[in-house]
């Protein structure tokens, strides 16, 4: 059975991309200030930045596609992932900078931060191990949503999925996949820490 008519295959796919951190993040951290109880204002301005970010990565990725230098939009290559690496640093750092510059909510521009060091991470990882983004920030998102209990559930659920996703769809080893749940894991520690 080929890869594109086994059912496992096709979940794995279906899974991976609802667990893209460009589609999972505005929802968690949206999802995250309307917990907390934030005010309008401020789930307007969480909403926006996350999805400028999620939308920056969209487009600078079909723009190296279409432009012939990646040859896919998951930026599997070393070459291509370094490069899709050092452009979510700057965007994600450059949208909190933005953030605080403009009076927003700290927490929003932390979680950002926190984001952008979690690709740095990995970046400064990838001659040893191309750890797992989707299962970083698929953590991440459980560690947004701590401690509501039905949004902690169904993000861990969906993390381990994506997780699993990346395993069949054979994007990543073993490893690769736990240093990024790892990652994402302690980053969603730090980003309760300054929460509290």
């Amino acid at each position: 059975m080929s890869p594109a008519s086994d059912p496992r295959h096709t979940f794995a796919r279906v899974l991976s991309i609802l667990g893209h951190p460009a589609l999972l993040m505005p929802l968690a951290v949206v999802g995250s200030a309307a917990a907390r109880g934030a005010p309008a204002p401020m789930l307007q301005a969480a909403a926006i930045a996350s999805g400028a970010v999620a939308m920056g990565v969209g487009i600078y990725s079909v723009r190296q596609v279409r432009a012939g230098r990646w040859q896919h939009i998951d930026a599997s290559l070393p070459r291509e992932r370094g490069q899709l690496n050092l452009f979510l640093v700057l965007l994600l750092s450059g949208m909190a900078a933005l953030l605080v510059w403009t009076g927003q909510p700290r927490l929003l521009a932390q979680g950002l931060g926190i984001g952008a060091v979690v690709v740095a991470v990995a970046q400064l990882a990838r001659q040893w191990l191309k750890v797992s983004l989707h299962a970083a920030f698929g953590a991440f998102a459980v560690g947004l949503a701590w401690p509501e209990g039905l949004a902690v559930a169904g993000l861990a659920l969906l993390a381990a999925g994506v997780a699993w996703s990346r395993l069949v769809l054979r994007r990543h080893t073993r490893a690769e996949v736990w240093a990024g749940l790892a990652l994402g894991a302690i980053a969603g520690l730090i980003f309760q820490g300054l929460a509290a």
